[in-house]
């Protein structure tokens, strides 16, 4: 992922609020790692591939639990296809309900 435009080497300062690796700590991130993030990254204290480091970490833990959810799925499809016949059962009812209604309103009741 691209970083800060502005720190083409190590030692250069960077601008976290001008890097889109900082959004993503905002939302996987605590509040101490982000003050680590903040500081390193605009005294060169740190370099992006350090920066990315932590996130890499918690995004690969929730992308493990969804991958691990999906499995489960994987590995039963009469599950599924009994959750896709639910749904179509609930569909088909709704669309009648829905059906009723406008034969009713335009007073074309076939029944």
């Amino acid at each position: 992922m691209q970083t800060d435009p502005a720190r083409v080497r190590r030692t250069d300062p960077g601008d976290p609020d001008k890097c889109p690796v900082w959004d993503l700590h905002q939302l996987y991130s605590n509040a101490d790692t982000q003050a680590w993030v903040q500081q390193g990254c605009r005294s060169a204290g740190i370099g992006c591939l350090e920066c990315k480091a932590p996130l890499i970490e918690k995004i690969v833990e929730e992308v493990s639990a969804i991958s691990k959810r999906a499995q489960e799925f994987e590995e039963n499809p009469e599950l599924v296809r009994g959750i896709i016949a639910e749904g179509c059962e609930r569909a088909r009812g709704a669309a009648r309900d829905t059906l009723d209604a406008v034969r009713q309103a335009m007073a074309m009741d076939y029944r």
